[in-house]
């Protein structure tokens, strides 16, 4: 594999400085990896400056969509790491979304490789209070410059970084049932991390802003029967002191901060449930105080408490907790992992080299 790094990069890491407030994903890491596919073929694998991309206005991915991504993070807590968490989960999650689109799929090795020369370089700059992070965002669009309805023959890959605090900016979160439109369908592209399934969720996400939601519930969209998954994010209730979550079907993203918690839930000695979760089943525990908890978890929200779901005509059902959080001690072990603060017994962390990144950031390393 060619690797290529442009010499501006030095100036550009150089002269970065971390604002005093990051938020989540508004601030961009001054480096990112690019590398183009033509001809059947990956080309070279290039770290440049971060900056402005130029397209055809016929490039496939404005007219077709073909467009797909993950989101993943590096953290650097008390001077551990920086650790990169199971992003051989991501590679593979990757290219499932690729191949659901007509895209070209990316060797482990190019993928594996890029994150973690990114995460190397930006190292400086990865935040060090435990629940912050560098968040990175792999991505794949079509190029090809051809207004003819069929798959692109040309992509770029990307990785673009982002030094982030938390995702929400609320303890807890309100979510609105969504009754009326869905975000997947069965055959559809619902496990497939591309734009498009996101798109689709805007509507819903502004009325529910509107109505003082932070989240959209999605029931599945035959019946609405079901609870599927939130906007970008898993679910989990604890139900009479189980924990629950809708099994994966393929309107279901499969997520990887979900299959961790599945696995920690497990080896804690937690009573776990995964199983079709119905809206009216999962109201009516609620009403009882049969559910004593939910949470939302994924990549960017780790592990979010949700304070109750409501309905377009202001009924809302709040969930009165019990006890011991499940969803906090979770949150707390998987950080732990996450941050290099506990053993890794399972293999999840992987520790990035730091023999460029930090001297670059000095302006020290000759390209």
């Amino acid at each position: 594999m060619e690797i290529k790094i442009d010499p501006r990069i030095i100036k550009s890491i150089s002269k970065f400085n971390l604002p005093t407030k990051l938020g989540f994903g508004k601030t961009l890491a001054p480096v990112m990896i690019s590398c183009s596919y033509k001809e059947e073929k990956w080309g070279t694998l290039n770290l440049v400056p971060y900056e402005p991309l130029t397209l055809s206005p016929t490039a496939k991915v404005f007219h077709y969509g073909q467009e797909i991504f993950e989101g993943m993070k590096a953290y650097r807590v008390n001077g551990q790491g920086p650790y990169l968490f199971r992003p051989e989960e991501n590679q593979k999650r990757f290219n499932l979304s690729a191949e659901r689109m007509a895209m070209p799929t990316l060797p482990e090795e190019l993928f594996i490789k890029s994150v973690k020369l990114l995460t190397e370089y930006c190292a400086p700059f990865i935040p060090d209070k435990s629940g912050d992070s560098l968040y990175l965002r792999p991505f794949m669009f079509a190029t090809e410059e051809h207004l003819g309805i069929a798959p692109s023959n040309e992509f770029k890959f990307m990785v673009v970084a982002s030094p982030s605090t938390a995702y929400f900016s609320s303890d807890a979160l309100k979510v609105l049932i969504e009754r009326k439109y869905v975000r997947a369908v069965d055959g559809g592209t619902g496990q497939a991390k591309t734009g498009g399934n996101y798109a689709g969720g805007l509507n819903s996400a502004i009325r529910a802003k509107n109505l003082g939601f932070s989240q959209t519930l999605w029931l599945d969209s035959k019946k609405r029967e079901f609870v599927e998954e939130m906007s970008g994010m898993n679910i989990f209730v604890v139900m009479k002191g189980k924990l629950v979550t809708p099994s994966l079907e393929n309107t279901i993203l499969d997520g990887v901060t979900r299959r961790c918690l599945i696995r920690l839930a497990e080896d804690m000695g937690v009573c776990f449930e995964e199983r079709a979760l119905g809206i009216k089943e999962l109201i009516e525990a609620i009403q009882t105080g049969e559910c004593s908890e939910a949470f939302a978890c994924g990549t960017a929200v780790i592990v979010t408490p949700i304070e109750g779901f409501g309905e377009d005509d202001g009924t809302f059902y709040k969930i009165r907790s019990k006890g011991e959080s499940i969803g906090s001690r979770l949150r707390e072990k998987l950080l732990a992992l996450q941050e290099g603060r506990e053993k890794d017994v399972y293999g999840w962390r992987h520790k990035v080299s730091l023999s460029y990144g930090e001297k670059a950031s000095e302006g020290g390393v000759e390209i």
